[in-house]
């Protein structure tokens, strides 16, 4: 069973993280966005090659960060929040980076199943990520970032998730991001209502 209490230390896979947007002749630095703070930054900027896209999401919430984090950085329960996943099976790990998870997808969209890894999670400074590794779906290559910032009030919090991914054969970069977007954001309204629901239970 993963254990459900933050850890106090830093874990994090290596992670190649440029420090400014340079374009080549094979990939672009792609960094998103610019209201997230210095210490997480780095998070946020993607290596994107030319079949990939890549976009970030931005959502406040009024709830402490500590709420947000407790559901968030649950890697074994996603479905908690996320409404397009109707199951999860932990693969191996207990929680730690390099946990392996496969969920399931509900009906109706154009996947099954997605095998993922957790590459990072740091209790300290709320930041969580994930890797698409394998499974039956069109979103390859998938990485997503997720942090977590106090409010410009201080009583809530904001949360801002970057990602990137391949484009599928016959799509464009901007229906890609379209499609992933609009994913992201129903999954960060959803987490913004439980952890709401879960604020105010506690007050």
């Amino acid at each position: 069973m993963l254990s459900t209490s933050p850890k106090p230390s830093l874990q994090l896979h290596t992670i190649t993280t440029p420090t400014s947007t340079t374009t080549t002749t094979n990939m672009v630095y792609c960094k998103q966005p610019q209201l997230v703070p210095d210490i997480v930054s780095l998070h946020h900027t993607h290596i994107v090659n030319p079949n990939q896209c890549c976009s970030a999401v931005i959502q406040p919430i009024s709830a402490p960060i500590s709420t947000v984090w407790s559901v968030l950085r649950r890697f074994d329960n996603p479905q908690a929040y996320k409404h397009f996943l109707k199951s999860c099976d932990v693969l191996s790990g207990n929680g730690d980076v390099g946990t392996l998870r496969r969920v399931r997808v509900i009906s109706g969209l154009p996947a099954c199943t997605s095998t993922e890894r957790l590459e990072i999670l740091d209790d300290e400074r709320y930041v969580i990520s994930f890797s698409v590794i394998g499974g039956e779906h069109r979103l390859a290559n998938y990485r997503s970032v997720t942090t977590l910032h106090p409010s410009s009030g201080g009583e809530g919090t904001v949360v801002v998730e970057s990602y990137v991914v391949d484009i599928p054969v016959g799509n464009t970069k901007e229906d890609t991001c379209v499609f992933v977007d609009t994913i992201v954001k129903c999954n960060l309204q959803s987490l913004a209502q439980i952890a709401q629901n879960l604020s105010q239970c506690t007050m």
